[in-house]
C-alpha cells in the first residue's frame, strides 16, 4: 500500500512539473541578452604612421634593439574600413613601424614595443588585429592590454612562423573587465603594446620584425545609446 502511496505522489510531482514549465514564457528568461543589442564595427587604433608615438625596449644584457619608420603601404591584402570610406575620411598611410634586433646571445631572449601612452578602444573589443611581419621564426607575439581597472594582462596573438605580411587578430577573452556598470560612460580596454617571446634556437644575429594597421572589432551599443546629457567623469 505504501508503495501505491509513493508511486502516485511521484505521478503527481512530474504533472505539476509539467503544468509548471507550459506556463513559462520565452520572454521571462532574464539572462543575457546583448546578442540582440550589439552594434559592432571595426576601428583604427593606429596605422603605425609616427614613429615617436612608439618606442621599444628589451633587457641590456639580450641585446640591442632600434625602431625606425619604414616607406611602405604595408600588406596589399589590407582591407579598407568602410566607414571611414562611408564620411570620406582618408587617412594617412604611407609608412609602418619597423623594429631591428640584435642578439648578444641564444636565451630566452624577450622584447617589447610599447605606444608612448596607453591607446584606449573605446566600446566592447570582441578581437584586436594587426599586420606584421614576422619573417618566419618561431617567436611568439603577445598583446598587450589593461582593462577598465588598470590591471594589466598578456593575450598570445601566435606564432610569427609566416613570411610576408599576415593579419594576427585575437579575440578579447571574456575574463578581462571592460565595463564599470557603475558608470555608463566608461567602457573599453586600453593596448599597451606588443610582447615579442624569442625562442631559444633563434635568438641569434639579427632579427626584423614590422608592425601596421592595428585595429579592433568592438561593439559601440553602449556608446551609441548613451545619454546625450551625461556629465564626463575625470575632472
Amino acid at each position: 500500500m505504501k508503495m501505491k502511496n509513493i508511486l502516485l505522489l511521484l505521478v503527481l510531482f512530474f504533472s505539476a512539473s509539467v503544468l509548471f514549465a507550459q506556463d513559462v514564457e520565452i520572454n521571462d528568461y532574464e539572462g543575457p541578452q546583448d546578442t540582440a543589442q550589439q552594434s559592432l564595427k571595426t576601428i583604427a587604433i593606429s596605422n603605425f604612421e609616427d614613429p615617436g608615438l612608439w618606442y621599444a625596449t628589451m633587457p641590456r644584457d639580450q641585446g640591442i634593439i632600434t625602431l625606425q619608420r619604414r616607406v611602405s603601404g604595408g600588406s596589399l591584402e589590407k582591407e579598407e574600413l568602410t566607414d571611414e570610406v562611408e564620411i570620406g575620411i582618408d587617412p594617412q598611410d604611407d609608412y609602418v613601424i619597423g623594429l631591428k634586433v640584435e642578439f648578444f646571445h641564444r636565451g630566452l631572449n624577450e622584447f617589447y614595443i610599447h605606444p608612448v601612452r596607453p591607446l584606449p578602444v573605446e566600446g566592447i573589443s570582441k578581437t584586436v588585429s594587426v599586420y606584421v611581419i614576422g619573417r618566419n621564426m618561431k617567436h611568439v607575439l603577445k598583446l598587450l592590454i589593461s582593462d577598465q581597472f588598470g590591471n594589466k594582462a598578456e593575450i598570445t596573438m601566435g606564432q610569427l612562423n609566416f613570411s610576408g605580411w599576415k593579419k594576427m587578430t585575437v579575440a578579447i577573452p571574456p575574463t578581462i573587465i571592460q565595463k564599470d556598470y557603475h558608470y555608463s560612460n566608461k567602457s573599453g580596454i586600453k593596448i599597451e603594446g606588443f610582447k615579442v617571446e624569442c625562442d631559444i634556437l633563434e635568438s641569434y644575429g639579427t632579427y626584423y620584425i614590422y608592425f601596421d594597421a592595428l585595429r579592433a572589432n568592438v561593439d559601440l551599443f553602449s556608446e551609441e545609446s548613451r545619454d546625450v546629457d551625461d556629465l564626463q567623469d575625470g575632472w
